[in-house]
């Protein structure tokens, strides 16, 4: 089974990018959206650990972003946040489905290799959607209908050969909730347009949209 390497996945959002790497903080009134720039790899390691220390089971995160963007170095992030084995994270391209246990069990899918929606219905995507585990789903825009409605959408954009935009939005209570945390979990390197938050550990520039 092949993909075509040169179409370009779809952006589940069409959000147009105004934010430049360089700019510290933008000011918004908006709760659901959060654009973080992360300067190196240690940077994207550092804040998919911030998300992992707080996620909880229900939390289902949708990874966006062309090859080579860092989804998978999120992830590896993400399952050290819970206090998972960070060196077990793969990208699960030809597996599809890998499990992590931590303080909650973390189910890491990726899409990348199916072409209909009745693929990805048949490794049993709906059911990898529980109260009692989160879910990190690599290219997940490519079937946006099978997605549950409640969702954290985290884009990786490109800036430089190290350098990436993280943009997330929340779609959702629980997902809101998720980004709320994540917020309030993570420094800023500059002002805030809200109350300045303690804690955290990733040091990326943080523009709330």
């Amino acid at each position: 089974m092949r993909t075509n390497l040169s179409a370009r996945p779809r952006n589940i959002d069409s959000i147009r990018n105004t934010t430049s790497p360089s700019a510290t903080v933008s000011m918004s009134r908006s709760r659901d959206l959060l654009d973080v720039t992360l300067l190196s790899p240690r940077e994207t390691d550092l804040f998919g650990r911030t998300i992992g220390t707080v996620l909880r089971a229900g939390d289902v995160l949708t990874l966006i972003g062309e090859l080579g963007a860092g989804k998978t170095a999120l992830v590896r992030g993400i399952v050290a946040g819970l206090g998972g084995s960070a060196s077990a994270v793969s990208s699960p391209t030809f597996m599809l489905r890998h499990d992590y246990q931590g303080r909650l069990p973390l189910i890491h899918l990726d899409l990348y290799r199916l072409h209909r929606p009745a693929e990805a219905e048949g490794i049993g995507l709906s059911d990898c959607f529980s109260d009692e585990t989160a879910t990190a789903i690599e290219w997940a825009d490519r079937f946006p209908e099978l997605l549950p409605a409640d969702r954290l959408d985290v884009e990786l954009i490109h800036r430089t050969r190290t350098t990436r935009m993280a943009r997330l939005k929340a779609r959702g209570n629980q997902a809101r909730s998720l980004l709320m945390r994540i917020r309030q979990a993570r420094p800023s390197s500059g002002r805030r347009s809200r109350s300045p938050q303690s804690g955290g550990r990733a040091k990326g520039k943080v523009s709330d949209r």
